[in-house]
């Protein structure tokens, strides 16, 4: 009634479960990890640049060195014209500084390594982030404590879910706010009238599909 290699089909299936037993929670526990979602990553820049330094003691204002992120999807790294304003006569001479120098004389520019990175089939536009009043803190840390900057978010699915489910408590005034990483809320903070007030969508939306992969 069977075709010989039915016999067969006992076996694969019992073996099948037993290395399943034991490949999805390798599987999970790799792919949930920290290691894997380069959590701590914090790679060696060309320039050790210290945003603790310029963000923290100096109190230079994000946008000033990353002037896209409030028009366009990309966070743009600074240009060498925007390290000589000020490196053109402080610290002219620094060792440190030969690779903007360099890159000032001879136009090219200066191969910073990019820390924070989705996956290319993730849709991320930061202007959207920091127009609908979320703050670089919630995404990228204490950036103004930092000397040399790591990533301290997983940037998984399910963490940027988290945030879409519910994002009242992650919203903050649009003003200067928004770059502040030393704001909190007050007692009389409501996430919730922020979020209508910037006409942020509704939960359904936040969690579909095509709002992060188009």
């Amino acid at each position: 009634m069977f075709p010989r290699w039915a016999n067969y089909l006992l076996p694969a299936i019992v073996l099948g479960a037993v290395g399943g037993a034991f490949y999805l929670p390798v599987a999970f526990g790799l792919g949930a990890s920290p290691k894997t979602m380069a959590v701590g990553y914090a790679p060696t820049q060309p320039v050790p640049y210290s945003h603790a330094l310029h963000a923290g003691k100096l109190g230079i204002d994000c946008r000033y060195c990353h002037n896209t992120v409030e028009k366009t999807a990309f966070a743009a790294l600074p240009a060498t014209q925007t390290c000589m304003n000020c490196h053109t006569n402080l610290k002219a001479d620094s060792v440190n500084l030969k690779p903007i120098r360099d890159s000032w004389s001879t136009g090219k520019p200066v191969p910073w390594v990019k820390v924070h990175d989705v996956a290319d089939y993730v849709f991320f536009n930061h202007s959207a982030h920091v127009n609908h009043g979320v703050g670089c803190v919630e995404c990228h840390g204490r950036i103004d404590r930092m000397e040399v900057v790591s990533q301290q978010k997983p940037l998984s699915m399910g963490w940027c879910l988290e945030c879409h489910r519910d994002p009242g408590p992650h919203l903050r005034p649009r003003d200067v706010k928004v770059t502040d990483m030393n704001w909190t809320p007050g007692a009389d903070f409501d996430g919730e009238k922020l979020k209508k007030e910037y006409g942020i969508r509704d939960t359904a939306y936040m969690q579909s599909c095509y709002t992060c992969h188009r």
